[in-house]
C-alpha cells in the first residue's frame, strides 16, 4: 500500500486534507454533527420503507403470476404479527392482522405471549411462538431470501434467549386515567404502551424503570410533552455491561432544569448500588430521535466498559454497540474465523461504530481503518484503540460511502479485506461501486437486513465476487430480525 512521508498509508492523508466528508459541499462542524446525523437516519428511515413498500409490491406481484401460472397459492412463512411485513419470497395471504393466527406449517409451534403489550409494542413479533418454532422460521424466511446465492447454514440460536438486550429505553406518559407510565412507543403511533417487566431487556434495567417511575412524584417530575413543552422526564435510557457489570442511566429530559437532581441521583443509586455512572441529556426538540446534544455527567464516569473477543470497549451514550452481548460474541469469532488473517493485511472496517470488528481484527492484521458518521461513535472508537494499546487502526469520521469514493481516486492504493457492518438499509450505490473499484480479494459483510443484503449481493455476485458461506444468527430472540455473515471472494483470488 502507498505510504506518506509520516508512514501511514496514502487515503489518511487524503481524508486529513478534507477534514471528513462534506455534505452539499461544505464540512460538517461538530457542533452541527447531531442537526446532520438527526436529517441523515430520518432520510434513512424514509429511504427504508420505500424500499420495503417496492420489495412487497413485488412479492404480490410475482405471487399473482405463479398462481396464474400454475393454477396453485405457492407456498407461505409462517406470519403472526398484527401488521404487514416484507418477507421476500413469500405472498401476501401469510400475513395476518390476527396476533392469534399462526400459518399451519407452523401450528405445533404455537404457544401462548409470556408478555401482556404482545400485538402492541411491535418488538416481539414472534412471542407465540417457542424458541424453537422461531428459530425454524427464521431460518426458513433467511433461506427464502438468500438461497439464490448458495447454502445458508443452519441458525445460530441462544441456549437462553430472554433478557438479552444491553441497552433499554423507556418513553414516560400519561394513561388515560392521568396516571404515569412508562413504557414503549405503540406500532406505527405515538401511543406510549406500559411496559415494566420487558421479556428482553435487561432485568435490571426493568427494575430500575420501576424505581424511577416510583421516584418521580416525589421530585415533582412529569412526563415532558412535546407539544407544549411542558413537563420534565422524557425519556430513559439504559446500557449494560455484560463482561464487568457496570450500568449506565441516561435520564433526558425535555428542558435543562433538573429539579434536585443531586438527590434525585442519590436516591436511585442507594436503590440499585450497581448504577455505576448517571448522565443528563437534553432533548427539547420536536423529533423522533431519543437524546439531545447537550450532555452532563452527574455520577460516575459518563461510561461503561464491555470486553468482547477479549478486547474492552468503552461504551457511550450515544455509541452503537451490539445490544446482545452473548451472541456478538460467537458472531464476532465466527468473523474473525471466515477472515483467517495472516499478519500483513490491509483491512478496512466499514461502518464501524466504536470500532468492534477493526479493533478485534486488528492484533492479525498489518493496517485497519475504521470509517464511522456518527462522532460520539468515533470518539469512543479512539479511545477503546488507546484502552487496549493497539497502534495499527486509525478511525475517521464520515460518510462510509464518500470515503470509499476517495480512496478509490488515490493511485495504487490496495485492500485485502473489507468488513462491512452497514444499518438494515444496506450499502449505498458510491461504496458498492468503489468496492468493486477497489476490489478487495475478500468481503467480509455482516448484515442486519437480508432484503437489503440480497440487493447488495446481487450487485457483487454480478460483479466478480463469489458468495462462500452464509451463517445467520439469531441476534433479536422473539423479533422477525435475523442477522447473517456473508464470505465473499473475489473471482479468481485464492480461497482464504
Amino acid at each position: 500500500m502507498k505510504k506518506t512521508p509520516d508512514n501511514k498509508p496514502a487515503f489518511y492523508a487524503a481524508f486529513d486534507k478534507k477534514k471528513g466528508p462534506s455534505k452539499r459541499g461544505k464540512f460538517v462542524a461538530d457542533d452541527d454533527m447531531v442537526e446532520f446525523e438527526d436529517d441523515y437516519y430520518r432520510k434513512e428511515r424514509t429511504r427504508e420503507k420505500q424500499r420495503t413498500a417496492l420489495a412487497t409490491s413485488n412479492v404480490e406481484k410475482s405471487t399473482t403470476e405463479k398462481t396464474s401460472a400454475t393454477g396453485k397459492t405457492p407456498n407461505t412463512a409462517p406470519k403472526e404479527f398484527p401488521r404487514k411485513t416484507t418477507v421476500q419470497a413469500e405472498a401476501k395471504h401469510a400475513f395476518s392482522k390476527s396476533k392469534d393466527y399462526v400459518h399451519p406449517a407452523f401450528m405445533q409451534y404455537k404457544t401462548e405471549p409470556k408478555c401482556g403489550a404482545f400485538g402492541k409494542c411491535g418488538g416481539c413479533q414472534l412471542q407465540n411462538l417457542t424458541y424453537e418454532g422461531q428459530i425454524k422460521y427464521k431460518q426458513k424466511k433467511i433461506e427464502g431470501i438468500l438461497g439464490i446465492y448458495g447454502k445458508v447454514t443452519p441458525i445460530v440460536g441462544m441456549e437462553n434467549p430472554e433478557h438479552y438486550r444491553n441497552k433499554v429505553h423507556a418513553t414516560f406518559s400519561y394513561d388515560k386515567k392521568g396516571k404515569v407510565i412508562a413504557g414503549i412507543y405503540e406500532e406505527d403511533s405515538h401511543r406510549v404502551i406500559p411496559v415494566t417487566n420487558c421479556l428482553i431487556q435487561d432485568e435490571r434495567a426493568n427494575g430500575i424503570i420501576k424505581s424511577i417511575l416510583k421516584l418521580m412524584p416525589s421530585f415533582k417530575m412529569t412526563p415532558y410533552d412535546e407539544d407544549y413543552d411542558t413537563g420534565f422526564m422524557r425519556h430513559v435510557l439504559i446500557r449494560t455491561s455484560h463482561t464487568t457489570g457496570e450500568v449506565m442511566v441516561v435520564i433526558v429530559g425535555g428542558n435543562p432544569i433538573f429539579p434536585s437532581k443531586n438527590n434525585f441521583v442519590k436516591a436511585l443509586v442507594k436503590e440499585h448500588p450497581y448504577i455505576t455512572t448517571v448522565v443528563f441529556n437534553v432533548n427539547n426538540r420536536r423529533t423522533s430521535m431519543v437524546l439531545g446534544s447537550q450532555e452532563h455527567v452527574l455520577y460516575g464516569k459518563g461510561y461503561i466498559e464491555d470486553t468482547l473477543c477479549g478486547t474492552t470497549f468503552r461504551i457511550s451514550p450515544k455509541s452503537f454497540y451490539q445490544v446482545n452481548s452473548v451472541q456478538a460474541e460467537k458472531m464476532f469469532n465466527k468473523v474473525m474465523q471466515l477472515a483467517n488473517l495472516k499478519g500483513t493485511e490491509n483491512v478496512l472496517d466499514a461502518y464501524c461504530g466504536i470500532g468492534t470488528i477493526g479493533l478485534i481484527a486488528a492484533p492479525k492484521a498489518g493496517e485497519v481503518i475504521g470509517i464511522e458518521l456518527n462522532k460520539d461513535a468515533v470518539r469512543d472508537a479512539i479511545a477503546n484503540a488507546k484502552r487496549n494499546n493497539i497502534e495499527n487502526i486509525q478511525f475517521f469520521q464520515g460518510d462510509a460511502g464518500e470515503f470509499m469514493v476517495q480512496l478509490a481516486q488515490e493511485e495504487d492504493q490496495t485492500l485485502d479485506l473489507v468488513f462491512m457492518d452497514p444499518p438494515r438499509s444496506g450499502s449505498d450505490e458510491a461504496f458498492l461501486s468503489s468496492l468493486l473499484k477497489l476490489s478487495p480479494k475478500t468481503v467480509l459483510y455482516i448484515s442486519c437486513g437480508p432484503e437489503s443484503l440480497a440487493r447488495d449481493l446481487k450487485v457483487l455476485t454480478n460483479n466478480g465476487y463469489k458468495v462462500k458461506e452464509m451463517i445467520p444468527f439469531d441476534m433479536f430472540p422473539w423479533t422477525e430480525h435475523v442477522e447473517a455473515i456473508i464470505l465473499m471472494t473475489r473471482s479468481g483470488s485464492s480461497d482464504r
